[in-house]
């Protein structure tokens, strides 16, 4: 923990990090649970270890923003909504909406936006241009 410390910045940036003991009884997702570590940790069950998932929506069996948004090949625009709305698919339903532009969409905090990756590429792409 102490050599990957001073790469750490935030969730969004983080290394996925993974931490398997010498006789590869568990795989524990330390960092990037929702950005790559568990999705590892299960691989690495796959050699015989037992994924050991610590982040809520895994523990509870529910869906997370972040694995809502990769599934549907988006990323997150407000980042900083997730963990209201992580909390949220804990004890409800959270519906997924789709709107076609243009529009103008107004969200509170408490709304995660997702962008299809290939819109938010082009965006990228443009704005690079400019």
């Amino acid at each position: 923990m102490r050599d990957i410390a001073p790469l750490l910045d935030n969730k969004w940036s983080d290394p996925a990090v993974v931490v398997v003991d010498s006789n590869l009884n568990f795989a524990i997702p330390l960092l990037g649970g929702h950005h790559g570590a568990n999705e590892t940790a299960r691989k690495i069950a796959e050699l015989g270890a037992v994924p050991v998932l610590t982040t809520a929506t895994e523990v509870h069996g529910k869906p997370s923003v972040e694995g809502i948004a990769d599934r549907l090949g988006c990323e997150i625009f407000n980042k900083q909504s997730t963990k209201a709305v992580n909390c949220a698919l804990l004890d409800q339903q959270v519906e997924v909406l789709e709107v076609k532009g243009p529009r103008i969409v107004l969200v509170d905090e408490d709304v995660s936006v997702l962008i299809r990756k290939r819109q938010a590429e082009a965006k990228d792409n443009s704005a690079g241009n400019s």
